[in-house]
């Protein structure tokens, strides 16, 4: 992603937030590589779903952030996971 999407993001989420609240992350991974976004939060829980067809697992957190800089910061850490869909 580019610094204006980066930038439009924020500003989305400072328009819709007040900081801090809870924010809530839902990822996509292929299956198998569930642990590898665990591994990247672990001091929250996920609540987990897998796909119909059991290809992809949904990781779902719930987690306080102070800003919308620290929201996008998880988007970035989470990045580097091949194959994560985030949404």
């Amino acid at each position: 992603m580019d610094e204006k999407w980066y930038q439009d993001f924020k500003e989305k989420l400072d328009g819709y937030y007040t900081w801090p609240a809870p924010y809530t992350f839902k990822f996509i991974v292929p299956k198998g590589k569930e642990e590898e976004v665990r591994a990247l939060f672990p001091l929250h829980l996920a609540n987990e779903r897998e796909s119909s067809r059991g290809r992809y697992t949904s990781l779902t957190f719930v987690m306080p952030m102070s800003s919308s800089d620290a929201v996008i910061a998880v988007y970035q850490k989470a990045s580097v996971v091949e194959g994560l869909i985030a949404l």
